[in-house]
């Protein structure tokens, strides 16, 4: 691709404020970098994929209003961790995540817990026990 075709789709994702660097043929023949603010095809892919992203949070978020999960599964949905990763951000083993995960469970976990899972998604103890 030259390097006077490299797409320059304005509608995207990132509103401008991202780049990705590509590589063109300018008028020498030689490959050179370009940035481009993206191209149709991938914008729409990425909205579909973030589309799919917030359902699920959404999904977490309800089972946590409704009782049925603690709200560590809404963060995990919502930071796109998946229960292996969150487990060594807190040192357990997975199941032990997982048994974290039923609101009885979560209710006695002990504060220096709590701060592990509160310090995994960057929010504090207070935001860990009540979403918003």
């Amino acid at each position: 691709m030259k390097k006077e075709e490299v797409p320059q789709d304005k509608d995207n994702l990132h509103e401008g404020t991202f780049k990705q660097i590509m590589y063109a043929v300018d008028n020498s023949g030689n490959y050179v970098q370009v940035q481009s603010a993206g191209w149709e095809p991938e914008n729409i892919a990425l909205d579909q994929a973030w589309e799919e992203v917030n359902k699920r949070i959404e999904a977490a978020k309800q089972k946590v209003l409704a009782g049925e999960v603690s709200p560590i599964a809404y963060y995990m949905e919502k930071n796109i961790m998946d229960l292996a990763l969150l487990a060594n951000y807190v040192g357990k083993f997975q199941w032990q995540v997982k048994r974290h995960m039923k609101p009885a469970v979560f209710r006695r976990l002990s504060q220096h817990m709590l701060q592990k899972y509160a310090d995994a998604f960057k929010v504090s103890i207070a935001d860990l026990q009540h979403i918003k």
